[in-house]
């Protein structure tokens, strides 16, 4: 049986986490601050975004 993880591995994005990664990477937010917000690993967030052509401004 499988259990939940924590961290919700390959979830598809919903609209309204879409959305809210738009403006926040639009705010100059950082990734890991991006990741936190939407409860989704860095490299998820990095990667959707990609998809998106958004730029995620690198940790200062």
């Amino acid at each position: 049986m499988a259990g939940d993880r924590f961290e919700r591995h390959k979830q598809p994005w919903t609209a309204d986490e879409l959305q809210k990664l738009h403006t926040l990477a639009k705010k100059g937010m950082a990734l890991k601050a991006i990741a936190k917000a939407l409860t989704r690993s860095e490299e998820s967030v990095k990667t959707r975004a990609k998809q998106d052509g958004l730029n995620i401004a690198k940790l200062r």
